[in-house]
């Protein structure tokens, strides 16, 4: 069941999922907020688990071009692109967002951040939802799903455009552009190597350290940005 099924259905059966998890807190929302916050964190990463599982069942028969056309496949260079992705992704995000502060004149913040921190103050567990959760799934989603499904009809960098830019609406964060250009960076590290986990060890470390580092910043009482 689910296995042997081809790269279309996979990715659709994907995005549905993903659909599912990113709506499950109204599930929780007649409970208490701690229960919303358990029980959402719990379903990111059961919704990663199933992601993860479905791409191993299927790994010979759901092929994107990405990944037939990609020469860099060594584990070596998917390690060292994912590492050396995390900081470069930050440096992105700095740059849009300096451009950002230049034209607008207003202070880089993102509300979608800060809201993220509010939650893992109240309940820590959060932390595993925004660092290992979600950033799988949005690879799995945004890059491998929505890649391969629009690539055959538009060619890579048009369908990268596209993931992109739904990957920045669908933070609600109003950076449109920073999540765009991070969202396209992860893009052109899933094309280099031809493997999701690229970017996934990308996205993944890139959380992790704006969390710590958001945190640290809490508990050194130093006044977070509103």
């Amino acid at each position: 069941m689910l296995t042997n099924v081809s790269i279309k259905k996979l990715s659709l059966i994907t995005i549905v999922l993903y659909g599912i998890v990113f709506y499950s807190p109204y599930i929780f929302a007649p409970f208490s907020k701690n229960i919303v916050v358990t029980g959402t964190t719990f379903t990111y990463i059961i919704g990663a688990a199933l992601m993860i599982w479905l791409y191993i069942k299927n790994k010979k028969s759901a092929t994107t071009l990405v990944e037939k056309d990609a020469k860099l496949t060594s584990p070596v260079f998917i390690f060292l692109l994912g590492v050396s992705g995390i900081f470069l992704a930050m440096i992105i995000q700095a740059v849009v967002f300096s451009i950002e502060t230049a034209i607008t004149g207003e202070q880089p913040n993102s509300q979608n951040t800060q809201n993220i921190i509010k939650v893992i103050l109240a309940n820590p567990l959060f932390i595993l939802a925004t660092t290992i959760g979600g950033p799988i799934m949005e690879e799995f989603v945004f890059r491998r799903s929505l890649i391969g499904l629009t690539e055959p009809y538009t060619g890579f960098w048009l369908a990268a455009i596209i993931s992109s830019s739904l990957f920045s609406v669908i933070h609600q964060d109003g950076h449109f552009f920073v999540y765009f250009f991070i969202g396209l960076f992860f893009a052109i590290l899933y094309k280099q190597t031809g493997k999701i986990w690229t970017s996934i060890i990308a996205h993944c470390g890139m959380n992790t350290i704006v969390v710590i580092a958001q945190l640290a910043l809490h508990y050194s009482n130093i006044e977070l940005p509103k």
